[in-house]
C-alpha cells in the first residue's frame, strides 16, 4: 500500500509543474488565462462552501462518533495522535490572508520543488508560463514543447502505475482492517454512513447539477468516466495523490482540452 502511494506521489511534482507551465504558456493570451482563472476560483470557492456547510449540518444533526466506546476512541486517538497534533497546531496558528499570500511566493523555486510545496510550485509555474507568453517570436516554443513532452511522459507513467492499482488499493484497505480489526470498523459504521451520505448528496446534487448546467453532460457518463480518479481519491484521501489519475481521466475520457485541464486541475488539488 505504501509503495503504491509513493509511486503516485513520485509523479505529482513534475506533473504539476510541467502541466501548469505548459497549460499557462499554451493559452497564449494572458486575458484568456485571467478569464479561466476567475471562473475556476469562483467555482472552487462556491462548491467548497457548499461542501463545508453540508458537512457541518450533517455533523451537527447526527453527531458522528459520539456513541463510540471509550476503548475505540483511545485506540483511534493513539493511532492518529501525530496527525491530530499537527492539525491542531495549524488551526491554532491561523495565519492571516496577507501572510498566506506572501507564503505562496517562493524564495527559491527549486527548494519548493524539492519540498513539494504545491502552492509555491503552482505560483512559480503560472508566472513562468505568463513570462514565456510575453517573449516575442517563437523563442518560447522550445520550452513549451519540452514541458509538453514532460507532461506526456508523466501521463504514460500514470498508466504504468495504475496497473498496480487493484493490488495497491486492496493492500491499503487490508492494512486498515488488519491494524484496527473488524470490531473497530463496525463501531465506526454510523460515522462512515454519515460521511458517505454527505458525499452522496454532494455528488448527486451539487456535482451532477454543475456537470449538467455548465457542461451539458450526462452526470451518469461523467461519474462513470471519472471512476478511476474517485477510487484513488477514496483510498488515499489525498487530492495531490489523485491528481495524475484525475488529469488522465479528464483529458482522455471526458475530452477536456489539455491546456485547460493542465491549468485547472492542479490549481484545484
Amino acid at each position: 500500500g505504501d509503495l503504491f502511494i509513493r509511486l503516485i506521489w513520485m509523479i505529482v511534482v513534475p506533473l504539476v509543474f510541467a502541466s501548469i507551465f505548459a497549460g499557462t504558456a499554451s493559452l497564449g493570451d494572458i486575458r484568456k488565462l485571467g478569464r479561466i482563472g476567475a471562473k475556476t476560483l469562483s467555482y472552487y470557492l462556491v462548491t467548497t462552501a457548499i461542501a463545508i456547510t453540508l458537512g457541518l449540518v450533517l455533523a451537527g444533526i447526527f453527531k458522528p462518533g459520539s456513541g463510540l466506546p471509550e476503548t475505540t476512541k483511545a485506540q483511534l486517538l493513539e493511532s492518529y495522535r501525530g496527525e491530530t497534533i499537527e492539525k491542531i497546531e495549524i488551526a491554532s496558528e491561523r495565519p492571516g490572508v496577507v501572510e498566506t499570500l506572501i507564503e505562496i511566493v517562493p524564495r527559491n523555486p527549486f527548494e519548493s520543488l524539492t519540498a513539494g510545496d504545491m502552492l509555491q510550485i503552482i505560483f512559480f509555474a503560472i508566472m513562468f508560463g505568463i513570462a514565456v507568453t510575453m517573449i516575442p517570436g517563437n523563442k518560447g516554443k522550445m520550452l513549451i514543447d519540452f514541458f509538453d513532452a514532460v507532461t506526456d511522459a508523466m501521463t504514460k507513467l500514470v498508466h504504468i502505475v495504475m496497473k498496480f492499482a487493484p493490488i495497491g488499493v486492496m493492500a491499503l484497505i487490508a492494512a486498515v482492517v488488519g491494524k484496527f480489526g473488524a470490531e473497530i470498523l463496525l463501531s465506526l459504521v454510523t460515522y462512515a454512513a454519515i460521511v458517505l451520505a454527505g458525499l452522496a448528496i454532494h455528488m448527486g446534487a451539487v456535482y451532477s447539477a454543475a456537470v449538467w448546467i455548465f457542461a451539458r453532460m450526462s452526470p451518469r457518463f461523467f461519474f462513470r468516466e471519472m471512476r478511476p480518479a474517485q477510487l484513488i481519491a477514496f483510498t488515499t484521501s489525498s487530492s495531490n495523490a489523485t491528481l495524475p489519475v484525475n488529469i488522465q481521466c479528464v483529458e482522455e475520457n471526458l475530452g477536456v482540452p489539455k491546456d485547460v485541464a493542465s491549468f485547472v486541475l492542479p490549481l484545484g488539488a
